[in-house]
């Protein structure tokens, strides 16, 4: 049996240690919202937060996030408030909204801090980029600083 912390609420999964989180995630506690994209780690659509740290949910095994704290897209805001979910929406960046959650969650780790967790992290599997499955679409979420904040346009007031 496999425990971790999960969107602030401990879970124990009693699945096969080397069953990958994703699955874990999606199966068992019904987290739907990551999304199995490639199953290599190249596409992101499966990222969360480990640690405070985004991680590809499709390379890590249950095992290996065993007594580590979680955090999926539904546990990032409830009612969609995070600034990364605003900004997407303020800056019309989504398009047909699958690789979304990835996107979201590897921008949002950007700013937060990491917990420490009593087992050593295992090695980053995620870059600071996020790629969606549209041909041609890549985010490069080193770019992202300026949409956390409200676009000034819309800060402007309109001459009466």
């Amino acid at each position: 049996m496999t425990g971790m912390t999960v969107n602030g609420k401990p879970l124990r999964f009693l699945m096969d240690p080397d069953t990958p989180l994703l699955w874990a995630l999606r199966d068992a506690a019904n987290l739907t919202g990551t999304k199995f994209g490639c199953g290599e780690g190249d596409c992101g659509a499966c990222m969360v937060h480990v640690d405070g740290e985004a991680l590809r949910s499709c390379l890590i095994t249950i095992a290996e996030a065993e007594g580590r704290f979680i955090t999926t897209i539904e546990g990032l805001s409830r009612d969609r408030s995070h600034p990364v979910q605003q900004a997407m929406v303020a800056e019309q960046a989504i398009q047909c909204g699958y690789c979304t959650p990835g996107i979201v969650m590897a921008a949002s780790a950007l700013g937060t801090p990491r917990r420490k967790s009593p087992r050593s992290a295992p090695p980053n599997r995620a870059n600071s980029r996020a790629r969606s499955r549209a041909p041609g679409h890549r985010i490069n979420i080193r770019r992202w600083p300026r949409p956390l904040q409200p676009p000034l346009w819309r800060l402007r007031q309109l001459p009466e």
